[in-house]
């Protein structure tokens, strides 16, 4: 299954020089947030597969224009053919607004998903806005990880683990790739394809 993954950028090479054809062969596209409505909404509407999303800390509009086409995953798992996606959406808070969670509110929204979890014997991608705390992750509190999502990844050792929220225009120490255990992390910075 091709995966076409997107966080926090609108990827230009996507949107502003749009072809016929970029969107060609996915099976499905997981936005981890901070992405305009109407960029989703185009994404939907020029790959013929599910775009599925969490929000983003700037993802306050989507209360207002959600993006068309796409289904939010924010606190649920779904299955799509077969692959099972764990969304947990938001970052740390750090400042009042939607979409911002203490590490024990994290910890309490993944708790509510164990028993389907438990129902369907774990989960292969977990699809988040934030990272796992000390992976890369930020030293200050706007761009700090979650503990929580540790705690999943070596419980369940899912193939991936794909978010945004740290750039990586930022600097070196936020990667795009790494490996923790048997699961590969993505930062999905602009656009990243996967395959699983």
């Amino acid at each position: 299954m091709k995966i076409l993954t997107l966080a926090d950028l609108e990827s230009k090479y996507l949107w502003d020089y749009y072809e016929s054809g970029k969107l060609a062969g996915l099976d499905l596209v997981l936005s981890c947030g901070d992405l305009k409505s109407i960029y989703l909404d185009f994404i939907a509407t020029f790959c013929a597969c599910p775009v599925l999303y969490v929000r983003g800390n700037h993802d306050e509009h989507y209360a207002q224009t959600p993006p068309e086409g796409c289904q939010c995953i924010d606190g649920k798992l779904v299955t799509y053919h077969g692959v099972r996606i764990l969304g947990l959406g938001g970052s740390m808070r750090y400042r009042p607004g939607l979409y911002q969670y203490t590490d024990s509110q994290m910890t309490r929204r993944a708790a509510r998903l164990y028993a389907p979890i438990h129902r369907h014997k774990g989960f292969d991608i977990l699809l988040t806005h934030a990272p796992a705390r000390g992976m890369n992750d930020g030293d200050d509190l706007a761009h700090r990880g979650f503990t929580v999502f540790n705690t999943l990844i070596d419980k369940y050792q899912p193939s991936y683990f794909v978010h945004g929220h740290v750039h990586m225009s930022y600097g070196w120490q936020f990667p795009r790739l790494s490996q923790r255990g048997q699961t590969r992390i993505v930062n999905a910075y602009e656009r990243y394809i996967i395959e699983i």
